[in-house]
């Protein structure tokens, strides 16, 4: 018997799945802050005697976590100093020159992680070529590294200039402290980010310095916890490009696992395209705290090498702290199930970015939280109901979540509980659409022609209301939707990307110390994948690229085998190509250059079997109904209510409607009409007498 066990730890939900001979078994447990891993063995206890799993026979845990996210942003990480090359010290503050509020003149920059009294500098310097300018300065080095014994610090981060080009000297000053303090945690930046730009890199090796203690620590009770409980096999982690990873990796380079949980949930959306091909859909997954919301194109989700955590400003690009790390890109807002909302100075109801999170938890949860959150809207308006939240410690509280919306939002605008809730979820819904539209600009794409995929306790919620505010036609809510992003770390495949920043041009082509840097990293990459399975894997090469003159790059896929001049002038003509796709046409007269070279080394990953799409017939018979909020008609009316467990396939369910299940609540308004495909998805679309656009304004 095959059994694997998905664990992701949420803002407010820790989820819990396991795969049992292709089946998932599956629950929901509040998120224990203080030690995390007790949330997950407190689910796994739950899953183990409600379904008699026999724990021994468990040969993979694969596990997410918002961890490391949320030490960068709360600041609760490990005291942490910074060593960098004499002139640099401020370099994490100065920041560049960019301003994401141009206009602003009294701006406030983010707040560095590292304050200035714990940065520290050494006489050493590199040019660009990696070529010594100035030797390493032993007795200097020494006195930096006596100065961090003295002061006590958990962790140092060692970034050095041109570093990604020779990391020498930040190895050497590792030895040198490691000599002095064994047991400190030490990053340098040339094994971590091992790119150009120092405020990037530097940036980088300083949040995986300060969240290194924390993870290590965090990693090794998990182990622990479930060696107790039976569980002796490999627990692997999911990175925040999709891929699989071993704890000891995850341990020494915990800033790859910075979007871990959400990455999860783009894999899983991705694998529900390919099964229903849908080969452009957007990935919307809502949970307590945060909605995430990617882009997936050809069955693969869009990827980044860099992205920005704890941004001071909302939507505001620039005002977070920049990790140049290979990640799944997404757009992710403050607006989940716990998200607080509140009315600001100008009379707007505003939502999050601050959530109630799972201590206290919403209003409704009767935990002790007062103020009013989305769930709280949800439970007003009819939409969750105590009889069928689904989680077994919760009785939801349908007065305190009342008294809750209008001491938050109501009292402050003269409305009653249902006027403040209907005004709660629509600003919700605003916000996660004007986000999709900025993400979908922000790639150059239109949302047209796409379709959705709804996940997590709070997205099918939300999901209807949300595609008709898009104008997108068709929406998807898989079986297990709830526990979306733990489902999709048992699909992920192993992989590691490596990276590193080497520039040539094309008016002098380095062919050489190119298909050197690509062996290398080819050899990095595969290594990392084989501490985790013996499997046979894929090759895939990229290099970022520019005209000559400009500051910043667009991928460009690399052919194989080894590069000549003639595979040199075939690059520049596939990144002409590819710069037309992204901005319309290419210049011409200029000369282009080569800046970061990428490889990524995966296992290969079975493809599902396609399904055809089931039609819809006519409606079935709801035995039950309840009043609900429609936002088409405006006003509460009486609304089907269905247990998902109770269809089959085939089965067409018209709005309004609710479709309950233990983890989540799919909402049909009254212009939508679900039906249960092969797989027992709903399908989700309008029906064809409503005008969409007009129901959605």
């Amino acid at each position: 018997m095959s059994i694997r066990i998905g664990a992701d730890v949420g803002g407010t939900f820790t989820d819990v799945v396991v795969e049992r001979d292709g089946k998932y078994l599956s629950t929901k447990v509040l998120t224990t802050h203080q030690a995390p891993e007790v949330g997950i063995l407190d689910g796994l206890r739950a899953v183990v005697t409600e379904h008699d799993v026999d724990l021994t026979a468990v040969t993979q845990v694969i596990h997410g976590t918002t961890l490391a996210t949320n030490a960068l942003i709360e600041r609760r990480g490990a005291r942490t100093g910074l060593v960098t090359t004499a002139g640099f010290r401020d370099v994490i503050e100065t920041r560049t020159e960019g301003r994401f509020e141009q206009y602003d003149l009294n701006i406030v920059l983010p707040t560095p992680l590292i304050e200035r009294c714990d940065r520290y500098t050494v006489p050493e310097r590199l040019n660009a070529d990696g070529e010594v300018l100035l030797e390493f300065d032993e007795a200097a080095a020494g006195e930096v590294v006596r100065q961090i014994v003295d002061r006590g610090y958990e962790a140092v981060a060692v970034g050095f200039i041109h570093s990604y080009r020779n990391g020498e000297h930040e190895r050497r000053f590792r030895e040198l402290l490691l000599e002095a303090a064994p047991d400190i945690a030490v990053s340098i930046s040339c094994e971590v980010s091992p790119q150009m730009r120092e405020f990037e890199r530097f940036n980088t090796v300083c949040a995986n310095a300060y969240v290194q203690p924390l993870m290590a620590s965090y990693l090794h009770r998990l182990e622990d916890g479930l060696r107790e409980l039976g569980a002796t096999c490999p627990v692997y982690l999911i990175h925040s490009g999709g891929g699989l990873i071993s704890v000891g990796i995850a341990a020494a380079f915990p800033v790859r696992l910075v979007e871990s949980g959400p990455a999860g949930g783009a894999i899983f959306a991705a694998h529900l395209a390919a099964i229903h091909q849908l080969d452009r859909i957007v990935s919307y997954d809502m949970g307590g705290t945060t909605a995430k919301i990617a882009m997936i194109e050809d069955y693969v989700p869009q990827t980044a090498k860099t992205f920005e955590v704890a941004r001071t400003t909302r939507f505001k690009k620039g005002s977070g702290m920049p990790i140049s790390i290979p990640v799944i890109e997404m757009i992710e807002i403050g607006a989940g199930g716990g998200s607080i909302a509140s009315v600001d100075s100008l009379g707007r109801i505003t939502i999050g970015p601050h959530s109630a999170g799972s201590e206290p938890g919403p209003a409704a949860y009767d935990l002790g939280g007062t103020e009013a959150t989305v769930t709280d809207a949800n439970l007003e308006l009819g939409r969750l109901h105590p009889d069928t939240f689904g989680a077994a410690t919760i009785q939801l509280s349908p007065e305190r979540a009342s008294s809750a919306l209008v001491g938050s939002v109501g009292g402050r605008l003269g409305l009653d509980a249902r006027t403040a809730a209907v005004g709660v979820v629509e600003m919700v819904d605003e916000s996660m659409a004007n986000a999709a539209g900025v993400h979908a600009v922000e790639n150059g794409k239109d949302l047209a022609g796409f379709a959705m995929v709804a996940f997590g306790g709070g997205a099918p919620l939300h999901a209807t209301r949300l595609i008709d505010k898009l104008g997108v036609d068709e929406l998807l809510v898989p079986t297990g939707a709830g526990v979306g992003s733990a489902i999709g770390f048992l699909l992920a495949p192993f992989s590691y990307e490596a990276i590193r920043s080497f520039h040539t041009s094309s008016d002098d082509f380095d062919a050489a110390t190119v298909d050197r840097v690509l062996s290398e990293l080819t050899t990095e990459a595969e290594a990392f994948v084989r501490q985790g399975t013996d499997a046979a894997t894929t090759v895939d090469r990229q290099v970022s690229m520019r005209y000559r003159g400009q500051g910043w790059e667009i991928p460009v896929a690399l052919p194989d085998g080894p590069f000549d001049q003639f595979a040199a002038d075939e690059l520049v003509r596939e990144f002409t190509k590819t710069y037309e796709r992204f901005f319309g046409r290419a210049i011409d007269g200029l000369a282009v250059e080569a800046v970061s070279w990428a490889v990524r080394v995966a296992s290969i990953a079975e493809m599902p079997t396609p399904l055809d799409p089931v039609e819809p017939g006519e409606p079935v018979r709801a035995t039950q109904s309840r009043p609900i909020y429609d936002p088409v008609v405006g006003d509460v009316v009486e609304c089907a209510v269905v247990f998902r467990t109770d269809l089959a396939v085939g089965d067409t369910i018209a709005g309004p409607a609710v479709i309950v299940e233990p983890q989540t609540t799919t909402v049909l308004a009254s212009h939508h009409v679900a039906t249960v495909q092969t797989d027992h998805t709903l399908r989700i679309g309008r029906m064809s007498s409503i005008d969409a656009k007009g129901a959605s304004s």
